[in-house]
């Protein structure tokens, strides 16, 4: 099915061209979501007849979206989930995780611009890609830890399996050291 591109669609095209998508993807997402129409005589001339009204919209959304990544970009958030001790999780965080998040320290962030690769599912600094706009983007952290003092020891760069590491060698020296003075103390009574 041949369409008209009202706004910026990524891995399709740019405003106003007409492209060729498969039936169900313009059916189910680009007419909906009022991102395209069908390309017909009397659509193409309703869209140049827009056109300058269509832009300076998408002119003003894309502002908008700049001035949010500004203050988004290289944000860190903290999202607290019980794991294992080897790190995973139990469950995993989602983009609408990363969303909520984000709205709770005051930006508004929806699901649909988080982009994930995979869920998230083990502890530790994670980098998030939000999409404001078709044009514009941000890198945001996400620190997934059992509490805070644990996100804060990640955000200083120290990761669990170190520390797990560390407490379990100071452990085994405690140890050793304590057989080790029992050891003197039979020597010594014999």
């Amino acid at each position: 099915m041949q369409v008209i591109l009202l706004e910026r669609v990524a891995k399709l095209g740019q405003m106003g061209e007409v492209v060729n998508v498969k039936d169900g993807y313009a059916r189910n997402f680009l007419l909906p979501q009022g991102k395209a129409l069908r390309a017909s005589e009397a659509n193409i001339k309703s869209f140049e007849g827009r056109k300058a009204q269509l832009e300076a919209t998408n002119l003003e959304t894309k502002k908008d979206a700049e001035a949010l990544a500004e203050k988004l970009d290289g944000q860190s958030f903290i999202v607290i989930r019980s794991a294992s001790d080897a790190g995973a999780l139990y469950g995993s965080v989602t983009p609408r995780d990363a969303a909520e998040v984000a709205t709770a320290e005051g930006f508004t962030v929806d699901r649909k611009q988080v982009v994930l690769n995979a869920p998230i599912k083990y502890l530790g600094l994670h980098t998030v890609t939000v999409v404001l706009h078709p044009e514009v983007s941000a890198s945001i952290s996400i620190n997934v830890a059992r509490s805070v003092e644990e996100a804060e020891l990640q955000a200083s760069g120290k990761s669990i399996q170190e520390l797990a590491a560390e407490e379990e060698a100071a452990a085994e020296f405690e140890i050793s050291e304590l057989f080790d003075e029992m050891g003197s103390a039979a020597n010594d009574d014999e």
